[in-house]
């Protein structure tokens, strides 16, 4: 079936009277095998699936798989085929990039679960594919198999979506949520290393990087502004232990990385790390690998959606879905986004944690570096049973802009009794 031909066929019509679309795998990972197992044991009325490619493709090679399956280590071969529908997952900007533009700007259509892709050229890639007569879908990209980017492009896209805020990354809820059972940071790590949740190099997740990726994209679609992801700077997880989660429980929260972003009066805020949630927050009722996000629209108030965001399976579904979008001529809906600079910062309360070797005064000294930037103390938390040369404390903030309490901690640095540099984190209230 010619790629044109999607456009023309309506909404809702049965695909059996054509052609079904020829699909060919570019990755034939976690992911790549979830979808390929789809294929063959659901059948979707539609889809047939005739290529691979992946490096090193013959330890690949499945029994389960149709005869007829053509795999390759020749990406041109495959791009060149009568494969209709590329499905990236590979990942990264390159050469799954490469591969991508190419696919469109031959005629055919692309399935991606490339969030890194799609955050920094979506955008152009989109713009490709209508040029082409292609179509370009990654519901995969954000949430995994939670259908958060259909449910924005066509069930949300009659709000006004004012703010996001969201668990993106399955890792670090995994690694985090483990810690809130007591388990400590380098266990729980390589834990998911085992299991497959997080890469030899965890830098992407734990860094903040992966979920900043998919907030940029959340915010194209749901704010309808272009931003640069590098505009968002991320907090790692890393320097969390398991005393923050302790003191965490005393102040009635738990501790999640969040990705939030908001629009108010024209001006732009948004930032990824690990925060202080409440306890009555749906965000701390998160799990392992569950994702969640919350879109908070003017007129249709918070939608919240939740699930599994990581895993072959669930990543596998989102893309099987798109495919059969594809098949049955279904055309997402146009969101108009306009390019936008991250302007303000969230005036939000925070958590800071102090590691000390104990002397009179300190206090004092603290008070008065937050009072230089008229930053409010909401309270000082202190566990007993700690040393004196190594006390733990915790100073919590009124709401004050980030860019102020970062002059006072970086004032609060100097001082000769730090074993450490302040732990800072914002509370999500």
């Amino acid at each position: 079936m010619p790629l044109n031909d999607l456009k023309s066929v309506p909404s809702g019509n049965s695909a059996s009277s054509k052609q079904p679309l020829r699909v060919a795998l570019f990755g034939f990972g976690t992911v790549g095998s979830s979808v390929a197992r789809i294929l063959v044991e659901s059948q979707p009325e539609g889809l047939r699936w005739t290529h691979v490619f992946n490096r090193n493709v013959a330890r690949k090679r499945s029994d389960w798989a149709p005869a007829d399956i053509v795999w390759s280590e020749d990406a041109d071969e495959v791009l060149a085929s009568d494969a209709d529908v590329i499905i990236e997952l590979a990942g990264g900007l390159d050469p799954a990039g490469t591969w991508v533009r190419r696919a469109l700007e031959a005629g055919k259509s692309v399935v991606t679960a490339n969030k890194k892709l799609i955050a920094y050229h979506g955008v152009e890639l989109e713009r490709l594919a209508a040029e082409k007569g292609g179509h370009l879908k990654y519901g995969a990209a954000v949430a995994g198999g939670i259908p958060v980017i259909p449910g924005l492009e066509q069930g949300l896209a009659g709000d006004h979506i004012r703010r996001i805020e969201g668990i993106l990354n399955g890792t670090c809820n995994f690694i985090l949520s483990r810690m809130e059972e007591g388990a400590d940071y380098a266990t729980v790590l390589k834990e998911a290393q085992a299991k497959g949740y997080a890469e030899a190099d965890p830098t992407e997740d734990v860094g903040g990087f992966d979920a900043r990726a998919k907030l940029s994209i959340l915010m194209r679609l749901a704010l309808r502004v272009i931003v640069d992801p590098d505009e968002i700077i991320p907090q790692s997880i890393t320097s969390v232990s398991a005393m923050d989660f302790s003191y965490a429980r005393d102040l009635g929260c738990t501790i999640r990385q969040v990705a939030r972003a908001e629009e108010k009066g024209g001006e732009l805020a948004a930032t990824v790390g690990p925060m202080l949630v409440d306890n009555n927050s749906p965000l701390a009722w998160s799990r392992g690998t569950e994702n969640m996000v919350i879109f908070n629209g003017r007129y249709g108030g918070d939608v919240v959606f939740s699930g599994h965001g990581a895993g072959g399976h669930p990543t596998a579904v989102a893309v099987v879905s798109d495919l059969l979008a594809l098949a049955h001529g279904s055309r997402r809906v146009e969101i108009p986004s306009v390019p936008a600079k991250i302007g303000v910062e969230f005036e939000v309360p925070h958590y800071i944690r102090f590691l000390v070797n104990d002397r009179p005064g300190i206090v004092a000294e603290i008070t008065s570096a937050l009072a230089r930037e008229k930053i409010n103390i909401r309270a000082i938390v202190q566990k007993p049973g700690f040393p004196a040369n190594a006390l733990p404390f915790v100073v919590t903030v009124e709401p004050c802009r980030s860019s102020a309490l970062e002059r006072a901690l970086t004032s609060i640095a100097t001082m000769d009794c730090l074993l450490e540099r302040p732990l800072n984190l914002q509370i999500l209230e």
